[in-house]
């Protein structure tokens, strides 16, 4: 294909990528989270302008945009500059290049998530998932490279506007997200062996503080040690958090699985139950699975009661991660 009309593809692309940003965000002003709707602008810019700073070639490039830029809500990079506003940073730019990490291994895990070998959906965040637009080849290999960047994201100077952050909160902060990219995994793979078996709850939220919850905590402790020193009393208050709110966004998932509809989640509704997954509600039953989540949404806000009214932005994800509707 000429240059010029890869131009015109990309022109065509940002155009839509924008519709669909605008429509992401209408639907999360409805809840009033005003510290999500900022995020998702602020993540927006980041994620672009950290994409163009790598060489990739066609069709991986597409696939890679493809992968990272069709909406979705942004929570985890949303955490991480919550946390990072709990005190002032100087670290400013750390915390950005954390919070386009923890996205790139994000949006890398679904797209491998979504392929054929795995869960086999055909949609994700309203659209075509990545092996549908590309091919398998491609979108396997965008989620390949997704993960390289993320670390390359991390360790590079971009953002940065002053002197260099020091190496040892790097240093951390890639130990985190290594760490959980591994939990991730190793959750993926005890979700599948799962599927068609009647687990107990145990066996269950291993699964899913490894495959879900790794990741949002993640988010989290990147951007503390930012702001916080190790032996700092908010550093195992903020794990307490990331722990609740983590198990609380897959058991939410669980349940919009079974009372939500397709258009409005933008992935496959129903589908855990096609698959027998094991899941909240199969386990406990939907009423049951609702106060749970309840119940790890308040365990939350008790560990945010630490920082006695400092953590509003946080405060406000939290609400929104319990009352979502996708």
């Amino acid at each position: 294909m000429p240059e010029s009309a890869y131009r015109h593809l990309f022109a065509c692309h940002f155009i839509f990528l924008d519709y669909v940003f605008e429509a992401n965000v209408s639907s999360i002003t409805d809840v009033s989270t005003h510290a999500l709707t900022q995020a998702q602008h602020r993540i927006q810019q980041d994620l672009l302008t950290a994409l163009e700073a790598f060489a990739i070639p066609e069709p991986l490039r597409s696939a890679v945009h493809h992968a990272v830029m069709l909406g979705g809500k942004r929570v985890r990079p949303a955490l991480c500059y919550a946390t990072a506003a709990l005190k002032p940073n100087q670290n400013s730019a750390a915390v950005r290049r954390a919070a386009v990490a923890i996205e790139f291994i994000h949006c890398y895990s679904l797209a491998h998530d979504d392929l054929p070998c795995m869960d086999n959906d055909l949609l994700r965040r309203g659209q075509p998932t990545c092996h549908v637009a590309y091919g398998e080849d491609t979108a396997l290999l965008a989620g390949d490279i997704l993960q390289s960047m993320a670390f390359e994201t991390l360790g590079s100077r971009l953002f940065d506007q002053g002197p260099a952050v020091e190496a040892s909160i790097v240093l951390k902060q890639m130990q985190i997200l290594a760490t959980a990219s591994s939990k991730m995994v190793n959750g993926q793979v005890l979700d599948l062996q799962s599927e068609g078996k009647k687990i107990d709850q145990q066996a269950l939220e291993n699964i899913h503080r490894n495959k879900t919850g790794a990741l949002i905590s993640a988010a989290i402790m990147m951007a503390a040690v930012t702001i916080f020193e190790g032996t700092d009393l908010a550093i195992p208050k903020l794990r307490e958090f990331g722990q609740a709110i983590g198990l609380a966004f897959q058991v939410q998932d669980d349940i919009l699985d079974i009372i939500s509809d397709t258009e409005v989640l933008g992935k496959t509704a129903g589908k855990d139950e096609q698959v027998e997954k094991s899941t909240y509600p199969a386990l406990m039953g939907l009423e049951q699975a609702k106060a749970y989540a309840q119940q790890l949404h308040d365990q939350a806000i008790n560990a945010l009661n630490h920082f006695e009214g400092q953590a509003e932005e946080l405060m406000q994800i939290t609400q929104f991660l319990l009352t979502r509707k996708s």
